[in-house]
Parts: structure tokens; C-alpha cells; sequence
């Protein structure tokens, strides 16, 4: 695949990119030069044509070029991608668990615009941009022989490209299978539990990869526990407490979908000491909190709050209201583990407002610790949006 166009930046533009960013966007572009349809490769100049890059191009999009090199002399080819799948494979064996995993995390394995995770033996694809949908195939196809020479053998792949950023690409949102059919309720063990996880229609993927190693952090506390997991989605927190040893653990989320699956996966573990029911968080800890109810731990695993940075201060309201009420549950001693899976609630703000729930709560805490997600999902410290899941666990004392 050859360059089919050459992009010029505007002077003074692309410091994004020259800061080690992978985004070009559409105001910082001077003109467009050459003969390509959308998704094709584009070389990327500065505006005194200085080599910076190639990349491949998108008019439908405000992120009007994604960077695939910095090496305006690469080829990129069969070769060029089977490279960076094996790097971001190597990565993983590294680092992580994977029996199930993250493979590919876009920007942050240098293949910005795509996803694809492992579920045991199958694989769950997302692209969400132009470039890399015109190539998942092939993606898809190169990363099956890289995981077979480690003796991991492929049993299919599915494509779970429905997210609404791919209309902002102009692209339909699309799922199905990447070759043939196969059974789209699979098993898998991580940290000794077991789920059911649906790839088809489960959020996501299919399953929070990104909390691995958050949810292993709490077995370490919940034995002998009496354990509050709210928005317990399939009951992944509630399951390891379980696993660890706790007493008694209440799961609650607002999908009854999600609560039957959680029902499921407690059955599938044997965990007699779990229950999950279908409430709303919000109205729940309040009336707990009424009842004079006490817990050694709760957790509080919210969906994303702030969506865009317009909502962050509706965001941060909603966060300081659960994480009040959840420090109010927790017996003097016990634990509170609270986190944010948005990219535009920064770390920063989000201590901000624990410090303030604190202080509505009238409690002191004390910082256990300070986490983020899985290194399957690595940040890139020059793409910020690659940055998004805050992890705490504090005493409260």
C-alpha cells in the first residue's frame, strides 16, 4: 500500500503530532494534494515540507489524519503490520494475564483506530475509524498466526463495531462475524473466577478487561467481608470478593439483563454467599444509608458520567453523590473502592471531589491506593485520551 496523497500542515499547526501525538485534525491541514478516496495512505508534511509522516485520511472526520509511522520511508505492507501485532503481542506476554486480554489498544500499540481483544480462543474486533476498517481483515488474519506461534490456535472472531464514534467517521455501526460462525457465549477464568461473557451483545467487547488487576486488588480485602458492589454490571467485583473468602456480598445494578447474567456467573462459580439485585444505585445508598446499614467494603463502579467535556460538571455532581453516600456505608475500618472510566474526569478533578465527599460524609479516609487500568490497555504518555480509568481505594478511619 503506497502514500496516495501528500497532506501539508498549516504553519505553526500539528503541535498535537509533534509532541508524539497520532492525530492530525481538519483545522490544522493547509491543502490536500494528489488523487485518494477516503481511508486511503496520505504523507504528511509540514508546511515547509518537511517529512513527518505517513497516514491514512479521512474528510468525513474532524480527526482528519490517524498516524501509522513517523518514518516517511516506511513501506507499509504485510510486513510493516505483522511488526507491530508482534510487538503489541510481546507487550501483553510481558506484562499481563492473557488468557483473555487486550492484543491491541489503537494509538497506544501504535495502530490508531482499531481494538481487538482475546477471549481464550476468540477474538473481538472493533475499528473505529475509516483506515484500519478497510484493513481488519487483514489485521485480523496476521494476528491469528502471530498468536499461533505460541500454539494458540484461533477458533473465530467476531466484529463488534457499534459504537456511535463510527458515524462520526461516516460509518455505519456494524457487528457480525469475521469468517465463520461460532458460538458467541463463551467462558473464561481470570483471577480464579469464571464468567460467561457474551460478545454479541454484551457492553463492550463483552466483558471490562480494563479492571483485571483493580478487581484482584480486592480479593486482598474482602475476607471475611461483608461486601456492597454497586453497578456490579455481570458481578465482576462482587464475584472476586466472593472468590476471596467474603461473608456476604450484594451486587446491584440497574439492567436486569446484566443482573441475570450476574445470577449466572455466581451459579457457574458456585458462590452461595452472593446476591445480586436489580435497583438504581443512586436511589439505593441513600435509603441504606437511612436504614443504618454498614459494610467492610463498597465498591463503586460507575459507567462513565462524563461523557464530553460539556457534562463534567453534571459528572462530578453524580460522582460526589454516590462516593458520599458509599463512604456513609462503610464501617469505621473498613474499605471504600471507587473509580472513573472517563477520559475527561482527569485524575486531578476526580481527588478533588473524594476529598469533597469526604468531607460531606464527615468521614477522614486514608489512601490505600492509586490505580489505573490493566497494562493490556497501556498509556501512551503523548496520547492523553488513551488515559481514562481511575482506580482508588481508601480506609475509612
Amino acid at each position: 500500500m503506497s502514500p496516495n496523497g501528500t497532506v501539508r500542515l498549516r504553519r505553526g499547526e500539528g503541535r498535537l503530532l509533534k509532541s508524539g501525538g497520532a492525530w492530525i485534525f481538519d483545522n490544522e491541514i493547509a491543502d490536500v494534494q494528489g488523487h485518494y478516496v477516503n481511508g486511503d495512505l496520505v504523507r504528511v508534511e509540514d508546511f515547509d515540507g518537511y517529512p513527518l509522516g505517513i497516514g491514512y485520511i479521512n474528510r468525513n472526520s474532524r480527526i482528519r489524519v490517524r498516524m501509522l509511522t513517523r518514518n516517511p520511508e516506511d513501506t507499509i505492507d504485510e510486513s510493516f503490520f505483522r511488526r507491530r501485532l508482534h510487538d503489541a503481542w510481546e507487550y501483553r506476554k510481558r506484562t499481563v494475564d492473557t488468557s483473555s486480554c487486550r492484543v491491541v489498544f489503537g494509538e497506544a500499540d501504535l495502530l490508531p483506530g482499531i481494538t481487538i481483544d482475546k477471549y481464550e480462543d476468540v477474538l473481538v474486533v472493533e475499528a473505529g475509524a475509516l483506515g484500519m476498517d478497510r484493513m481488519k481483515e487483514m489485521l485480523t488474519d496476521i494476528l491469528k498466526e502471530v498468536l499461533l506461534e505460541d500454539g494458540i490456535r484461533v477458533r473465530g472472531v467476531f466484529e463488534r463495531s457499534d459504537t456511535r464514534e463510527r458515524v462520526k467517521e461516516g460509518l455505519e455501526r456494524k457487528k457480525g462475524f469475521i469468517g465463520d460462525p461460532f458460538d458467541t457465549e463463551i467462558t473464561i477464568t481470570e483471577n480464579g473466577v469464571r464468567y460467561y461473557v457474551d460478545i454479541r451483545d454484551g457492553q463492550k467487547t463483552g466483558f471490562f478487561l480494563d479492571q483485571k488487576y483493580n478487581r484482584l486488588a480486592i480479593q486482598r480485602l474482602a475476607k471475611g467481608a461483608s461486601v456492597l458492589d454497586c453497578f456490579t454490571h455481570t458481578g465482576s467485583f462482587a464475584l472476586n470478593a466472593a472468590y476471596a473468602g467474603a461473608l456476604r456480598v450484594t451486587g446491584v445494578d440497574a439492567s436486569e439483563t446484566a443482573v441475570a447474567m450476574a445470577r449466572r456467573n455466581a451459579e457457574l462459580n458456585g458462590f452461595s454467599q452472593v446476591a445480586f439485585e436489580k435497583a438504581d444505585v443512586l436511589e439505593l445508598l441513600p435509603e441504606l444509608v437511612s436504614k443504618g446499614e454498614q459494610y467492610d467494603l463498597v465498591i463503586l463502579d460507575p459507567p462513565a458520567f462524563a461523557k464530553s467535556k460539556a457534562n463534567v460538571r453534571n459528572a462530578v455532581r453524580g460522582y460526589r453523590e454516590i462516593n458520599r453516600e458509599g463512604m456513609k456505608l462503610v464501617r469505621k475500618g473498613g474499605f471504600l473502592a471507587s473509580c472513573s472510566c472517563s477520559h475527561f474526569m482527569t485524575r486531578e478533578l476526580f481527588e478533588q471531589m473524594l476529598r469533597q465527599a469526604a468531607r460531606e460524609a464527615h468521614v477522614q479516609v486514608r489512601q490505600v491506593e492509586a490505580r489505573a487500568q490493566s497494562p493490556d490497555h497501556p498509556i501512551l504518555w503523548t496520547a492523553e485520551e488513551s488515559s481514562y480509568l481511575k482506580f482508588y481505594i481508601m480506609q475509612i478511619i
